[in-house]
């Protein structure tokens, strides 16, 4: 187990993804494809330019996230799912894949979308307030951030998804760099849209 103040590191997702090829039945669940059509469902534009997809996985909601994005950058720690979500986007030209330690390194460009999915939570607060900053740095004004994540604890991750989004929240209102647009709670997970002033 790892330390809980720290977050979580690129060996803890290698070991995680020897073991299994998914780990979290990302591509079989019936729960996560009910997850993936209300995390899509709750984008508010018909189209996005350029979004940004932190913690990619195998890229299962990267590929539903293509039927609002004209063009993705998904990221993720770990080798193998990365070569899992290229195989799977490989007749995606509008999705690039690419291997990035978040927040340590974030891409230069600006995004009118970002989204955290079920990643939030791997990281210490330190690590998630670097990344709030990056976020809002890299994020065009109106421009739009969705968080979604399991609420239940998890003994090995430092953060529960609440805390992720109450973070978010703190950030959000007058004189703070976010609006908060929709919040949806279901049974194990709870979604939060934001917009950046």
């Amino acid at each position: 187990m790892e330390n809980k103040n720290q977050t979580l590191s690129e060996h803890y997702f290698d070991q995680l993804y020897h073991q299994r090829e998914d780990p979290w039945d990302l591509a079989t669940s019936e729960y996560e494809r009910e997850k993936y059509n209300t995390t899509v469902g709750a984008l508010p534009e018909l189209s996005y330019v350029s979004a940004l997809e932190i913690g990619c996985s195998i890229g299962v909601l990267t590929q539903a996230l293509l039927r609002k994005c004209r063009g993705i950058l998904a990221v993720d720690i770990a080798d193998a799912p990365i070569a899992q979500a290229r195989n799977r986007l490989r007749n995606y030209p509008q999705a690039r894949i690419e291997k990035m330690q978040i927040p340590a390194f974030f891409p230069e460009e600006l995004f009118d979308l970002v989204v955290m999915s079920e990643v939030g939570y791997f990281f210490a607060m330190e690590d998630l307030t670097l990344l709030q900053k990056k976020i809002v740095e890299h994020l065009q004004t109106n421009g739009q951030l969705l968080l979604v994540h399991w609420t239940p604890f998890v003994p090995d991750f430092p953060l529960t998804g609440d805390q992720v989004h109450d973070f978010f929240m703190e950030c959000s209102g007058d004189n703070k760099p976010f609006k908060h647009l929709k919040h949806f709670r279901a049974d194990k997970y709870r979604l939060d849209l934001f917009e950046k002033h």
